[in-house]
């Protein structure tokens, strides 16, 4: 895939299909034979029609009757196994084009899948890979045989009689100079749905997203006027485009398959003036009836022609971005310490700096507290160390070793990170807690289960451990499927853990359980914590404030409320909350 970086859009559409160009190239082989066997029928016309106007009689006909049947045979054989073949390479090539667009998101810094509507990715995946096909089962072999056949024939036209080629190009002429009209501007055209469609499935991933807040504020579907604007701007885009497109299509469908019209009084001057034979004439008028419906065919992926470098651009857009750099060989860490120097960050070269010059140190082992204001920094901390992004300046090491000279996969099986909105699979419960680790046995997961608090519930529901939880985790409750994600968490055993915000919600009575819980399951790992509450932080080895992308303190909570007025105030804010609850 990394060699369709710098090619053109059909040259980049060819590189990925390189595992089936053989396929391609016996579909192609095959359809121009399944069109030559077509045109057979339109050769032993001609030549029976000699052969009556010289006087033969049936015998000498039979022959070619015996032709034209092998030749609708031989059509129908090899345009349907062209077919076969050209289809099967097809859909082999859109699978491992998804395979390479879902291995590359993995690669990515995870900034730039969170900057991405998830719509624009559904849209990618599914319906830009899914409108290759046309481009790779159709057009490469189809309009290939539709154009050469043709034109064999025209030119067999030119050697009986060149006048009389010239006749039958006419309407022809005409036609691709009418279609080209509509093509000038079919590629912007077709820019622009994407552009629209792309907004509107955006807004129908927002919109079933906030379906709660939609009810509960009385929104129905039309009167969700982001919703409701994009359906009505996406309907009418191709209402405009199909009501200007359709006086040049409908031009040329009528002009192009009128081929009589030039070469009757052309042939009639010529046969009446004796330069033509009858013979000769009514072989042309054969000929030339069947040489329009293959071009009119090979017309028809003009169309696909101006899609493809816009499929093929919102393709390579995933394919060609950014990867986190990292070599392949792993590396020797000396334990499990982390430090920060001089680590600068900003979300894009054009937005302003999230974070300016931190200074950090976390001992392993320790627990270690980040807290501060709403925007003020600490979970943009805590991602830049699970290796969410690179930093922007200055590094991150572990055990001596900067993060970005550690393999990804062996990064990952250091850290283990639980967000308040973690992700769960419509698979069963029990799918989604091994997938902290695969090999994990039933036993191990329900073990895990208990030591996270979520044992009871889970053999409460309908089918316990096997309860298929649905998309997103829809089928359970807020504070069950954090639970679920701890426990899965918990059950990749890493070193280091990152709890982002990860008991935000659920209730005092839960969130103490799974306090305990996590102190069990953490004893002896480096435990990373951005808390919701400041209550559950108070024992914590460490305690770093973060302040407009700076640290304002760190120590130990009592020394904090001393000598930190930054955390003095959360923490009476904290107090105050919690007295009008």
């Amino acid at each position: 895939m990394e060699q369709a970086k710098k090619q053109s859009p059909f040259a980049k559409l060819w590189i990925w299909a390189q595992d089936y160009h053989g396929r391609f190239y016996a579909a192609i082989i095959l359809a121009v034979l399944g069109v030559a066997c077509n045109m057979v029928a339109y050769f032993c016309i001609a030549a029976i029609i000699r052969l009556l106007l010289d006087g033969s009689g049936l015998q000498q006909c039979l022959p070619w009757c015996g032709v034209l049947l092998a030749g609708y045979i031989g059509k129908s054989i090899f345009s349907t196994w062209s077919t076969a073949m050209s289809h099967t390479a097809t859909y082999h090539t859109l699978r491992e084009l998804r395979k390479a667009l879902l291995s590359k998101l993995s690669r990515v810094p995870m900034g730039t899948v969170l900057n991405t509507p998830s719509g624009q990715y559904k849209t990618t995946i599914v319906d830009r890979v899914e409108g290759m096909e046309p481009t790779l089962a159709h057009l490469i072999p189809e309009m290939t045989s539709n154009i050469l056949v043709p034109l064999a024939i025209a030119i067999y036209i030119f050697v009986l009689d060149w006048r009389m080629g010239l006749a039958s190009l006419v309407t022809t002429v005409i036609g691709l100079i009418v279609a080209s009209q509509s093509g000038k501007t079919y590629a912007v055209r077709w820019q622009g749905a994407v552009e629209t469609g792309r907004r509107m499935a955006n807004a129908i991933v927002e919109y079933v997203g906030g379906i709660q807040v939609v009810k509960a504020f009385s929104q129905s579907a039309g009167s969700y006027k982001k919703y409701a604007g994009a359906v009505e701007d996406n309907a009418q885009y191709y209402v405009d485009w199909m009501a200007d497109n359709q006086k040049y299509m409908a031009t040329m469908q009528s002009v192009t398959p009128a081929v009589l019209l030039p070469i009757l009084p052309v042939g009639l001057l010529l046969w009446s003036a004796g330069g033509l034979s009858a013979a000769h004439f009514l072989t042309v008028i054969v000929l030339s009836l069947g040489l329009t419906g293959p071009l009119i065919a090979a017309m028809s992926f003009v169309d696909e022609l101006a899609v493809v470098g816009t499929n093929v651009e919102e393709i390579s857009g995933i394919l060609d971005a950014e990867e986190l750099v990292r070599p392949q060989t792993d590396a020797v860490l000396h334990g499990h310490g982390i430090a920060l120097n001089r680590v600068s960050f900003s979300y894009g070269t054009a937005q302003e700096e999230i974070l300016h010059g931190i200074d950090l140190t976390i001992e392993p082992g320790t627990v270690t507290a980040l807290v501060g204001p709403s925007g003020s920094g600490k979970s943009t901390i805590a991602k830049l160390i699970a290796g969410f992004w690179d930093v922007t300046g200055g590094a991150i090491t572990l055990g001596g070793v900067d993060i970005r000279q550690i393999p990804l996969d062996q990064w990952n099986q250091q850290i283990a990170y639980v967000s308040q909105d973690n992700y769960l699979f419509d698979r069963s419960v029990r799918d989604n807690i091994r997938m902290g680790r695969a090999d994990a046995s039933d036993a191990e997961v329900e073990a895990v289960a208990k030591a996270a608090g979520c044992d009871g519930f889970i053999r409460d529901l309908e089918q316990g451990y096997d309860t298929i939880c649905g998309g997103g985790g829809g089928h359970l409750s807020g504070g069950e499927k954090q639970r679920i994600s701890i426990a899965r968490a918990m059950l990749k055993d890493a070193p280091i853990v990152i709890l982002d915000e990860a008991t935000a919600s659920m209730d005092p009575e839960n969130e103490a359980v799974i306090q305990r819980a996590i102190s069990a399951l953490t004893k002896g790992k480096t435990l990373i914590v951005i808390a919701h509450r400041l209550s559950t932080i108070v024992d914590a080895d460490h305690i770093v404030v973060v302040e407009q992308g700076r640290i304002a303190g760190e120590g130990r909570h009592k020394e904090l409320l001393q000598h930190c007025p930054v955390y003095a105030q959360l923490w009476q804010a904290y107090l105050d909350t919690r007295d009008q609850i």
